[in-house]
């Protein structure tokens, strides 16, 4: 049974949000597959393309050990859009994320780009910042 984008797109978000998983994650690729993070600093854990599962499953494990993000992520008030493409491999990811701590709430706004291979990520471009530190 082939999976939708939809659903291959909740069960990233489960293994990687929710449970902080690099195995499940890793597991989600190709064995070839690369997860790029354009947009983050030289110095982040995932500042550099990482390619094959190892170096996905040890890339996620190292920025899972940084801090969470601060506050409770607010699931009522997050959300996320997915576009279908005219390639039947190709979906994109358009996520609000609201964290809610005592001081107030917080956004991180990401776009991911999946590309798929036989039912797998074949790559993942996740265009994501670290939430701002002054409240919104």
């Amino acid at each position: 049974m082939e999976l939708t984008h939809r659903e291959i797109f909740e069960r990233y978000v489960y293994a990687g949000a929710v449970t902080r998983n690099p195995d499940a994650i890793a597991e989600m690729f190709t064995e070839d597959g690369v997860f790029e993070a354009p947009l983050v600093p030289v110095g982040h854990p995932l500042h550099r393309p990482l390619v094959g599962r190892d170096a996905i499953r040890d890339g996620i494990a190292e920025y899972h050990r940084l801090p969470a993000q601060p506050g409770r992520m607010n699931a009522e008030r997050s959300a996320y859009v997915l576009h279908e493409t005219g390639d039947p491999d190709v979906f994109i990811a358009e996520i609000d994320v609201v964290f809610d701590d005592p001081a107030g709430s917080r956004t991180m706004s990401l776009v991911q780009i999946f590309r798929l291979r036989d039912g797998r990520i074949a790559r993942l471009r996740d265009y994501f910042a670290e939430p701002p530190s002054v409240v919104t």
